[in-house]
């Protein structure tokens, strides 16, 4: 049957895609109309939801402070007007503002990250932690923990840099073992090198944590995921990271929308397969690894997020990366509100609420397709 792949043989050529299980795993035609519930998200504005979602995460709190002044105060601070005096500007601009930034900016990056590796690998399941990159950017935070790694003026450096090197490190062993046993490098060879990489890792992880001795605490709080001490360098660093490889992963669209029919039909469309991804997964590891460094081990936004998204904008991930990344924001900063407020003055670690209510959106999300499908 004749489909359109948006862009990518960049000239809008119709080409054939009847190859028996060429098919997307969530879609049969890149050429069925946007949902209806598309139109909703373009009228809700994702962008206005972000902005508005963060002012009511900086607003709430063990001590509560009113929309209208917090947003007073973030915009005085971004215009450099005058900042009204008291307590509430040392509590947002000082403490919950860059919290909040960097936990928008982990959440974007993870849940852009998990949307590249599923239409990449064409696999549902797939985000940072199916090809080990995130256990093996925790194994090398863990280990800068553990060794007191750090540099002059930047106490998260050397953890920012062991976890960005083990993460790009973990890359190139499971490519190269996935090329030892299939010169194809198929998807099924990168994902199980993957899924064997993240066991021995996380084995590793344990061994060394039975060994931290008096920094035992800490390293299991940072590898249950917490962003309690993040502050502006933390948070510019992740701007960095989001710019640069969030916007390679963000110009791949069109080439992920011909890789969701499959490497050899994206191969006959003219896309580069080999060269496009090998720079998707560079700029995934390299984002991963940022986060991890800044937040630790934080689990399901790059899974569950994608998912939701493509409800509303279907598989064309030209409209899925950029909604996946504010949802991702979205979903990553009230994950954080009620690890910071279900049981104040107790903070709970992010990673765990991620993943209760990570589960359950995901049983959801699951059930919900099943009877669309059935339909």
């Amino acid at each position: 049957r004749p489909v359109r792949v948006a862009g990518a043989a960049r000239n809008g050529s119709y080409r054939s895609a009847s190859t028996p299980g060429s098919a997307s795993p969530w879609t049969s035609s890149m050429e069925a109309p946007p949902p209806v519930e598309m139109n909703v998200i373009r009228s809700a504005r994702p962008n206005l939801l972000t902005a508005a979602t963060l002012c009511l995460c900086v607003s709430l709190g063990s001590v509560a402070v009113p929309i209208g002044d917090t947003a007073a105060v973030i915009w005085n601070a971004m215009w450099g007007l005058e900042l009204p005096q008291g307590i509430s500007r040392t509590i947002i601009l000082g403490v919950r503002l860059p919290r909040v930034l960097a936990t928008a900016l982990c959440g974007g990056a993870l849940a852009l990250c998990g949307a590249a590796m599923q239409g990449l690998l064409r696999n549902p399941l797939a985000d940072g932690s199916t090809l080990g990159v995130s256990a093996g950017a925790s194994l090398g935070a863990v280990t800068a923990l553990l060794l007191g790694i750090s540099f002059p003026g930047l106490p998260f450096a050397g953890t920012m840099v062991m976890a960005m090197l083990f993460a790009m490190g973990s890359l190139i062993l499971i490519l190269s073992l996935s090329y030892s046993a299939d010169r194809v490098m198929s998807t099924q060879t990168i994902i199980l090198m993957g899924v064997v990489f993240s066991m021995f890792a996380t084995s590793i992880i344990s061994l060394l944590t039975a060994f931290s001795g008096e920094k035992l605490r800490s390293i299991t709080f940072w590898t249950m995921g917490s962003l309690s001490g993040a502050g502006y360098t933390e948070t510019l660093v992740l701007v960095g990271a989001l710019a640069v490889f969030g916007g390679v992963l963000l110009s791949c669209a069109d080439e992920l929308n011909a890789f969701s029919l499959g490497e050899d039909a994206a191969r006959h469309m003219g896309v580069a397969v080999g060269p496009v991804k090998l720079g998707v997964l560079v700029c995934v590891a390299s984002l991963i690894g940022v986060c991890v460094s800044a937040g630790g081990s934080i689990g399901f936004v790059g899974l569950i997020v994608p998912h939701a998204a493509r409800l509303f904008t279907g598989a064309s991930h030209r409209r899925l990366l950029p909604l996946t990344l504010f949802m991702g924001a979205i979903f990553l900063m009230l994950a954080d509100l009620l690890a910071r407020t279900v049981v104040s003055p107790i903070e709970l670690p992010i990673g765990v609420v991620t993943s209760l209510v990570g589960a359950v959106v995901f049983v959801v999300i699951f059930f919900r397709r099943r009877r669309l499908c059935w339909k």
